[in-house]
Formats: structure tokens, sequence, C-alpha cells
């Protein structure tokens, strides 16, 4: 006589992955990564000399390569944001009225070279362009 007997305990499967985390997550993670990667190479890469056919304006600078641009800041421009800022309209700026130009607002004491606390017109324009007028 032949005994036949069956377990009846369940098979389990072993899943080796992490629950939740399914095919199209690692397909949206990879996505992200592709793009992160594409978004930093566009912010690290050389900058292309202009070709021949681009207009003047978007023609290169005969300036060496690395070089800070020349500042394109007109006196007229500094005006323009000096009478902004300036609140009370007493044709000077305190560190208050400042505040609305935060570059400014961050060297007021280098640009208020005659240290009276405040900043004229012809301090900032001489700050922002590098000549007084």
């Amino acid at each position: 006589m032949t005994l036949h007997t069956t377990a009846t305990s369940p098979v389990k499967h072993s899943k080796h992955s992490i629950p939740g985390f399914e095919l199209r997550s690692v397909l949206l993670v990879a996505a992200l990564a592709a793009g992160v990667a594409g978004a930093a190479r566009a912010q690290t890469a050389p900058a292309s000399p202009a070709s021949p056919g681009s207009p003047p304006s978007q023609m290169a600078p005969s300036a060496t390569p690395g070089a800070v641009p020349q500042n394109r800041t007109t006196p007229k421009d500094v005006e323009a944001a000096f009478n902004r800022a300036d609140a009370n309209k007493d044709g000077k700026l305190d560190r208050q009225e400042a505040e609305h130009l935060p570059a400014v607002a961050q060297r007021f004491e280098q640009i208020d070279t005659n240290h009276d606390s405040f900043i004229s017109l012809a301090e900032l324009t001489k700050a922002a362009t590098g000549s007084g007028s």
C-alpha cells in the first residue's frame, strides 16, 4: 500500500523587488536623470562662435575667451533705477531705500564713497558704469 501525502502549505515565491517600485517608476527616474544630465550639459557647454550668417547683433565679441563682458549699464538706466528707489524724492538713497536695489544694498559702504550714509546719483552712476556724471 502506497500512501501519497500532499503538502498543504502554500509555496512562497521570492520576488527580488521593492514593494511599490514598478517598472514605470524606474523609467520615470531614468527619464528625470536624463533630463537633469541634459540640463547640466547645456549649462556647462562652451559657447559656440557665431555662425557667418548671424546678424551683427548676434556675432561673438572679439574679446578673449572667458573674459567678463563689458558693463552695458548706461547712466540713463542708473538714473531711472535711482529715481524708482528714491521713495522720498530727496535726491539720495538711504539704507532703507537702497533695499529696493539688492546689489546696491549689499555694497552700500563701497558705493557711498564720501561716507555720509547716503548714496547720491553720482556715486551710484560711478559704481554702476565706472564713470561719474
